[in-house]
């Protein structure tokens, strides 16, 4: 099953796409939620693009610092040097224009993709040439009973409720995405949950971390 899976996922690889990025330190799963508050130009600008556009960004995690690029770097020798190959579209689904001038937005995670290639702007904007990925959906196996229960109580809680994060219990790429974004863990195991090309995949290591985080 899994293998076929594997396949499946393979086979509904889409033609690949031109987007602009947002790395941070923080990494989107699909169906997720992701409240910002941006004040950098270039990120502003991309911002207002996309609005304007009707389009979205990716999310993308940084591998260290908190900047992809230094902007003033002529040749550009870090261009995506920083990221991590896999990432989340981001869709805008609500926005605010503070007085201060920061400009806040909610977005939420829609595809996966992997990064093709990267270049970056003089104003160290950087666009990506990415393939989406798809994952194939099943209906939740009921050995996964214990992951829903640990799931509904992430969900009880006051600051994730603020959120609103929306989950179908029933199909086990929702509920491996749910966990994974809000279990408490470090944003590199959560990159590597992300990037497991199957729930099912996804679910087996869930069960593992939330053993370790119990004992």
């Amino acid at each position: 099953m899994t293998d076929e899976r594997n396949q499946m996922a393979e086979n509904d690889q889409t033609q690949a796409l031109d987007i602009p990025l947002f790395p941070l330190r923080t990494v989107l799963f699909p169906g997720g939620t992701l409240p910002l508050r941006i004040f950098e130009p270039r990120y502003v600008d991309m911002i207002r693009w996309c609005m304007r556009e009707g389009k979205g960004f990716g999310v993308v995690l940084l591998r260290e610092g908190s900047d992809v690029l230094d902007a003033k770097d002529p040749d550009n020798k870090a261009k995506g040097a920083h990221i991590y190959d896999v990432g989340t579209q981001a869709h805008i689904i609500d926005f605010d224009q503070a007085d201060n001038g920061l400009l806040g937005i909610v977005a939420q995670g829609g595809e996966k993709f992997s990064v093709i290639e990267t270049d970056v702007a003089r104003d160290g904007l950087m666009r990506a040439e990415v393939r989406l990925l798809s994952e194939p959906a099943l209906p939740l196996s009921e050995r996964y009973d214990p992951l829903v229960s640990v799931l509904r109580d992430l969900l009880a809680h006051p600051l994730i409720q603020e959120l609103n994060p929306q989950v179908d219990f029933h199909e086990d790429r929702s509920v491996s995405h749910r966990v994974a974004d809000l279990l408490p863990i470090a944003p590199e195991a959560k990159q590597w949950l992300l990037e497991m090309p199957t729930p099912e995949a996804r679910l087996v290591e869930l069960q593992e971390i939330i053993k370790q985080l119990a004992d």
